[in-house]
């Protein structure tokens, strides 16, 4: 039994004869959870099963559930081809319990499984379980029998499962097999972990408690067992090989990627013949449950799928689609566990037909913006991180292509830039399919778009105005009307309410209306053009088609407008401070504050950041008037405009100018970007930008965050208060604190040296007169040494250990030290000589377990662990002396 085919009806079958209900997999499109993408582990369709929401006929259940991680918070895409075991598809075996068995029986039914029908050798297994949950940890030993050494405890949420912030959770087991150490890499909890040769096969969740809040957690009633193994990792280990693109099924895809392409599968074609095998199957499943290519959501993500693998296609000299011919492939291997491939094989090849002669297109398209971005480059030249990420994004080509295509000819790629902008869009990715069951998926704004059009924004020239309802919505779905205490969206023909975009958040305010008032919460921007108003309709009924009165709340919205024109003078004055290689990378224009990221290799200095600061503050005490135009993108760029590579304008783009030039040119503006964005009217509205943080957000990009207006003044007045409240509790001057502080400082370092070897000389003459060696005692006859100390530090007590070492010339040294709050410290020192005899870090385990701790670390000679009893140091050094004894 080997075949993959055959290791899932193996698996499905083995639990069905032990009572359980096989279920077929789900649509990889969930139905029961909007947060999600795609669905990406086997509980997802029992998800509500689990809460309590969804009951059913069985109360055992096993699948091999399809899943998919490739867009969203699971995203694997880019590591696969070029990695043992990452896929963008993927079956997950899983088995189930609701409220039926729990820990005992997963265990044996997993154990069973593993070592009796899939034939695994006790000596290539070994299981995790989470570092309190004892009862497991027994349950392996009498179960399977297993040694000590063989179940690590791992204290991470690694191994504690949650399915939110509040709900079902619990501890976690994950059995792990053992390649081999002619593979590189560590057991589970070892600093080499992430090695080859320890794969975790399976992961046990013993689902026993319910998350009531942060910091309350209940047992629940009915505890549940929730499973998974991957089946192209059990499947690798039972054909003998570490690599999943090696197993039967996979050969298979890749043997005929290759017999298409007339490419063997070696050298550098190797990982592009994987990622073809790979997304064909994804592709092929995601096109069969219902998802077409297309630029927004779900089919934004099947696309970039698509045109990877069709990328790799040409890289091994392809010309014609490929992907399609190897749909009947795919159809042999998985056809007969999946009938749904069968019946959309028709939709599928000519999809992928089609997808990939649009693609050829586009790969045109976008070599030439290559060669017209690099045409006057030279040898040793680097392109733009924003271009290569501009040709990723918006043509599909993936960075290692770009570099391909530049490599002959000397160029290379600015990989900083190109990181922070592609983080920039998993972070968007992330905040659009986040949110609860009450999130609206984006297509939903699609439909709205083509029945109502888009949103005149009047917010430029005024902040209250009227508007007729063109859409209502209500728990994610359009409606016809929102009732009194309804909380829901309203959409207009025209509104003063800015939508979030460009870094600038939403505005506030109200609506009105006969009898009616609706309180708009938050305002986004859909689709480009569709303006949402989030609130709550506080009084009276709204349908579609009523008029309502339009007020912008103008006190927060002045607060906006401040901050977003200061983040404009800040982007020009670090241009001038730091360099014009600086580049926004992301922003945060918020009534309380602002942020501004840019492209920047290193922290700035003080004296940097009080140059921008004054620079910016110059601009505004101009007092100049703040002006916009409309102009064609072209010509705002060759006026000198700055704009954002890769934003998408349209045919006329807002150009937003304001100050003059801090060199003498008075022709010449101080700032000219193009921004959609709300500003002042001058720049003295600003009042006051004060600089308050600056700092790293990601290689090569820095953040600063400031200040306007009042929230300025009042931060330095309280700043000011701060530094006279000081130079008071000093008594000097302000003028002097520094020179007061470092005095301080000097001296405070001087003392804690003195003290540190106080207590040291203290420690080894053990509080005799005339400093004298410490009292020693016979211990499984070797000389021990053992000494309770107070408030000395671990690093400290190693120093100690070592010297009392040297003073015993030959023994067992342990000192235990409790610090103010109770916590306890201890260390073990065992004499080389002693090492074959006592091992230290055995030795200090036990200590720390009579300390109310769990393990410890270090060498044979030394080893430290701590705990949070202090008052148990005498039993820490009993349970030491007992070790030495027992060994």
């Amino acid at each position: 039994m080997t075949g993959v085919n055959e290791i899932r009806s193996t698996f499905l079958d083995y639990f069905a004869k032990n009572g359980h209900e096989i279920v077929s997999s789900s649509p990889l499109v969930p139905r029961n959870d909007p947060t999600l993408m795609f669905v990406n582990a086997g509980m997802v369709q029992f998800k509500n099963v689990f809460t309590g929401v969804e009951t059913r006929s069985y109360n055992r259940a096993v699948t091999s559930q399809k899943c998919v991680r490739a867009g969203g918070k699971h995203n694997d895409l880019d590591n696969v081809g070029y990695t043992a075991r990452h896929h963008t598809f993927f079956e997950m075996l899983g088995n189930f319990s609701f409220g039926d068995y729990f820990k005992d029986v997963a265990i044996e039914l997993a154990w069973n499984l593993i070592t009796k029908e899939f034939g695994l050798t006790e000596e290539k297994l070994l299981v995790t379980v989470y570092s309190e949950d004892d009862q497991a940890f027994d349950l392996w030993k009498k179960i399977a029998g297993l040694s000590d050494s063989k179940i690590i405890r791992i204290p991470t949420s690694d191994n504690f499962w949650a399915m939110g912030d509040t709900g079902p959770c619990g501890p976690c087991s994950e059995i792990f097999f053992d390649h081999g150490d002619h593979i590189p890499g560590g057991p589970p909890g070892s600093p080499d972990e992430d090695g080859d040769r320890f794969i975790e096969i399976w992961n046990l969740v013993f689902m026993q408690f319910e998350q009531m809040t942060k910091d309350e957690r209940v047992a629940l009633p009915r505890p549940s067992i929730d499973t998974g193994m991957g089946l192209e990792r059990i499947s690798a280990v039972l054909q003998g090989t570490h690599d999943n693109y090696e197993i039967d099924m996979m050969r298979h895809l890749i043997a005929a990627s290759v017999q298409e392409t007339g490419v063997p599968a070696e050298g550098a074609a190797k990982p592009s013949h994987r990622v073809i095998a790979d997304h064909l199957r994804a592709t092929s499943f995601l096109i069969a449950d219902g998802v077409l290519p297309s630029n927004e959501g779900r089919g934004y993500v099947l696309r970039r799928i698509m045109r990877r693998a069709m990328r790799h296609a040409e890289l091994l000299g392809v010309t014609e689609p490929l992907m399609w011919k190897l749909v009947p492939a795919l159809i042999k291997e998985m056809g007969q566990a999946y009938p749904e491939l069968v019946r959309a094989d028709a939709l599928i090849t000519e999809t992928l037909k089609l997808e990939e002669s649009r693609f050829r297109k586009t790969l045109a398209r976008g070599i030439g913006l290559l060669n017209e971005e690099t045409e006057s480059m030279g040898e040793g030249a680097e392109l733009s991180g924003e271009v290569a990420f501009k040709l990723y994004d918006t043509y599909g080509f993936p960075l290692d292509l770009t570099q391909d295509a530049l490599r002959q000819r000397g160029i290379g790629v600015d990989l900083t830039g190109f990181n922070a902008a592609m983080e920039r869009q998993r972070a968007e990715a992330r905040k659009a399919w986040s949110g609860s069951g009450e999130a609206v998926t984006e297509t939903v704004w699609f439909g709205v778009r083509d029945k109502v059009g888009a949103t005149d924004f009047l917010g430029y020239e005024t902040e209250s105005a009227e508007g007729v309802v063109t859409a209502l919505l209500r728990d994610g779905q359009p409606v016809d009307m929102l009732n009194e205490g309804d909380e829901g969206i309203v959409i207009l023909n025209q509104t003063p309410f800015y939508g979030e975009s460009g870094g600038q958040v939403g505005d506030r305010g109200l609506m009105t209306g006969e009898g009616k008032r609706f309180v708009v919460s938050e305002t986004q921007k859909k689709l480009g053009d569709v303006f949402v108003h989030v609130g709550m309709l506080q009084k009276g009924s709204l349908k579609v088609g009523d008029a309502l009165e339009l007020s912008v709340d103008d006190g927060r919205r002045m607060q906006v407008r401040c901050n977003h024109s200061a983040t404009h003078l800040i982007h020009e004055a670090l241009r001038e401070v730091v360099g014009t290689h600086v580049a926004q990378k992301g922003s945060l224009v918020a009534p309380d504050r602002l942020r501004f990221d840019f492209s920047h290799p290193k922290a700035l200095n003080e004296n940097e950041l009080t140059d921008v600061e004054d620079r910016a503050n110059s601009v505004v005490l101009q007092n100049d008037a703040v002006s916009t135009r409309l102009m064609s993108v072209d010509e705002a760029i060759e006026a000198g405009a700055m704009a954002l590579f890769g934003e998408k304008y349209g045919d006329e783009v807002r150009v937003v100018t304001m100050g003059k030039s801090l060199e003498g040119t008075s022709d010449k503006p101080y700032s000219m970007e193009l921004c959609g964005g709300t500003h002042v009217a001058r720049t003295g509205d600003i009042g006051l930008i004060a600089i308050v943080n600056e700092g790293a957000v990601a290689a090569g990009v820095r953040r600063v965050e400031a200040l306007t207006g009042d929230a300025a003044r009042h931060y330095l007045a309280e700043q000011d208060r701060r530094v006279r409240g000081i130079a008071s509790r000093l008594k000097v001057g302000t003028a002097d604190i520094e020179d007061r502080i470092t005095a301080l400082v000097d001296e405070r370092r001087k003392l804690e040296r003195e003290l540190a070897e106080a207590k040291r000389q203290l420690a080894l003459g053990g509080g005799a007169a005339g400093g004298q060696e410490t009292p020693s005692e016979t211990v499984a006859g070797v000389t021990f040494v053992g000494r309770t100390l107070s408030g000395v530090d671990g690093k400290q007590l190693k120093s100690i250990v070592d010297e009392m070492k040297q003073q015993a010339g030959s023994g067992v040294v342990c000192v235990v030290s409790a610090n103010e709050e109770g916590r306890a410290a201890i260390v073990v020192g065992v004499t080389d000589d002693l090492t074959g005899k006592f091992n230290a870090v055995d030795l200090v385990r036990a200590g720390s377990e009579a300390l109310g701790g769990k393990g410890g670390g270090g060498r044979p000679d030394m080893a430290q662990a701590g705990g949070p009893d202090g008052a148990k140091a005498d039993a820490a050094i009993d349970a030491v002396r007992s070790a030495m004894t027992a060994s």
